[in-house]
């Protein structure tokens, strides 16, 4: 046999030329060769995987897929399919797998529904809309009805008439619609808004990893919440662990398929394996991925600023003595020569300056360039205001109060002043802090109450525990704020070790305050290893002698000095029963009463409410 590596040598020979007109064809006759095989001797297989209802936990139906020859690399759909779209054999190796798959069905008996993958050309061939797909069903035995032409959308799809028109032919002969991949193709959203599918299939990507990746749990939310305004059943592709599958029900998505629920087959399953079924059982809910509040707001320096007429810096100074003067409110006049900031002139520096007798007279034929004292503090318009007090913080102190210009591409376009920029940033750090706590970075008051409210929706079983140190101030008061932030920390990181992470919530609401949303049947262990491990840590945190006294003297609230006892944890825990309680609200107030009582105990203590205490099955 020729090879044809030496022609890279001599292309641009004549024989060369000649050579390869002669071998190529032939070696693309070859290459050909094993796909027509196939397609001619029907050598492809059917699998099935299984798409469950994460309601009922049975199996709504099957997905049919396809297989090469197990002995030929053409085995992997990616490379068979990949070597037909080479060759042109698209459509007859599409035809063929969708026969083999009914075929297959059939033969197997499988209950439910058969989900069968066709791509948006040959949905619009005449060939699949003659129809031979009806035909061929009926000498199968196979109602319409239990068909979901599921569209497959590998190429960008621009013909949405012709894909619509396509699809309500086939709705009048009783096929259902499914859209797979929502989120991985070309225009996949397009296509749900224009064919209204029964079906969406969520691509895979944003489904595996969602129980720990908010944003991929937030698309989730969004595109279950569009699915339940348009009538549509959400199927999440490729759960393959059980926290995803957690994720995933608790979220309201319909129905689920993937490894973790049964892997494709030839001969598939027909019930859920006992481990799915236990969670789709189970009336605990899933941990969601702690949000990271966006603490870096989109709010920029140039909501900060206001337009003040600046001054040419030749302007006289007696100029400057009228501004101010016709203008109580005006403190600060920049200083600007062809829109390039040169400074500043604080009303209070000024007035300070020429407060003294003649100092007007003296001074006001000169220009006011001789006012500007320092280079100003110049920020961009586009600074985020979180990046713009780190800049204050850093720069000279006198700019605070003396304000600071606002330029875009280096020209005056106005000014501020540090008092705007706190009255900006204040608000944002209160809204932060309610998303997560910015010492112990646990989630804060808005995740809690959300956390406690999908509780009480599910109507869960859980315990609702409230942490809270006792003697904390005198700590603070003896050994620093310092060492008091140390002892919040460590408190936050104890009781992060006492919760199982796949069910127990901990957050962290201010303070020396905690709370547990504990679902796990083992939770009273919990917290009284809580408390053990805090007497043996906390014990670092103390001096010797106050160690050995049990205490020590400092000022209390109400200013005498006295003996404090060592700063010990309280745990206050309220046992939740499905109904009990209408709303976080009432939940909350339960678990303050709770730790109250706690508080009473001596020393690391545990209070539970047992007046409407429940038994964890």
């Amino acid at each position: 046999m020729l090879s044809i590596l030496p022609l890279e040598k001599y292309r641009t020979t004549a024989r060369a030329q000649f050579l390869a007109n002669l071998i190529l064809p032939r070696a693309k006759e070859q290459a050909m060769t094993p796909l027509r095989e196939i397609l001619e001797q029907r050598r492809l297989s059917a699998l099935f995987q299984p798409i469950i209802d994460l309601k009922s936990g049975e199996f709504l139906g099957f997905e049919g897929l396809i297989r090469g020859p197990a002995d030929s690399p053409l085995h992997s759909p990616i490379n068979l399919f990949g070597a037909a779209e080479q060759q042109g054999l698209q459509l007859e190796l599409e035809m063929l797998s969708r026969q083999i798959v009914l075929e297959s069905f059939a033969k197997l008996n499988l209950p439910g529904n058969l989900f069968l993958n066709v791509s948006p050309e040959a949905l619009t061939n005449p060939s699949f809309k003659d129809g031979q797909t009806l035909a061929f069903l009926r000498k199968l035995g196979l109602d319409p009805g239990r068909v979901i032409i599921e569209i497959t959308e590998n190429q960008p799809t621009f013909d949405f008439e012709g894909m619509r028109d396509a699809l309500l032919h086939y709705r009048g002969m009783g096929f259902k619609i499914a859209i797979d991949d929502l989120g991985e193709g070309f225009s996949s959203l397009r296509l749900w808004s224009e064919l209204r599918p029964e079906f969406i299939k969520i691509d895979m990507h944003f489904v595996q990893g969602v129980d720990h990746d908010p944003v991929k749990l937030q698309f989730l939310k969004s595109i279950q919440h569009i699915a339940e305004s348009c009538g549509t059943h959400v199927i999440a592709e490729g759960v393959e662990t059980e926290a995803e599958l957690r994720v995933v029900k608790d979220i309201g998505i319909a129905l689920g398929q993937g490894y973790f629920i049964a892997r494709p087959s030839p001969t598939p399953p027909l019930l859920a394996p006992t481990e799915t079924s236990r969670i789709i059982n189970s009336s605990n809910i899933a941990l969601f991925p702690k949000a990271e509040f966006n603490q870096r707001s989109q709010t920029t320096a140039h909501k900060l600023l206001t337009y003040v007429e600046p001054v040419h810096p030749d302007s006289l100074i007696d100029h400057i003595f009228e501004r101010f003067n016709t203008n109580p409110a005006l403190r600060i006049i920049p200083v600007v020569k062809n829109s390039v900031p040169l400074g500043l002139i604080n009303r209070y520096h000024f007035i300070d300056r020429f407060a003294k007798p003649f100092q007007r007279e003296l001074h006001c034929k000169k220009p006011c360039s001789e006012l500007i004292q320092g280079d100003p503090l110049l920020v961009e318009k586009g600074m985020p205001i979180e990046e713009l007090s780190h800049f204050m913080a850093e720069a000279d102190s006198r700019h605070f109060a003396d304000g600071f210009i606002i330029t875009e591409n280096g020209r005056y376009i106005g000014v501020s002043s540090g008092q705007d920029l706190l009255r900006e940033l204040t608000p944002m750090q209160l809204e932060a802090a309610r998303y997560a706590n910015p010492l112990t970075l646990l989630p804060g008051n808005v995740p809690i109450n959300e956390h406690i409210e999908r509780l009480l929706h599910a109507n869960t079983p859980f315990v609702a525990c409230y942490c809270d140190l006792d003697h904390f101030k005198p700590f603070n008061d003896t050994y620093s704020y310092r060492k008091g932030d140390e002892m919040i920390q460590l408190t936050g990181r104890i009781l992060s070790w006492a919760c199982d992470p796949k069910l127990d919530f901990i957050g962290h609401i201010g303070g020396d305050d905690f709370i547990l949303l504990m679902q796990s049947r083992d939770w009273k262990a919990r917290c009284e290893q809580a408390l053990r491990s805090f007497e043996q840590a906390a014990e670092l945190l103390f001096k010797e002698e106050h160690l050995v006294a049990g205490g020590y003297r400092s000022e209390g609230r109400d200013g005498v000095v006295k003996f404090h006892p060592l700063t010990c944890l309280s745990i206050g825990a309220t046992q939740v029963s499905p109904r009990q309680f209408m709303s976080h609200h009432e939940v909350s107030a339960a678990m303050t009463d709770a730790k109250k009582m706690a508080k009473k105990i001596h020393g690391n203590s545990l209070f539970i409410e047992v007046r409407n205490a429940v038994t964890r099955q």
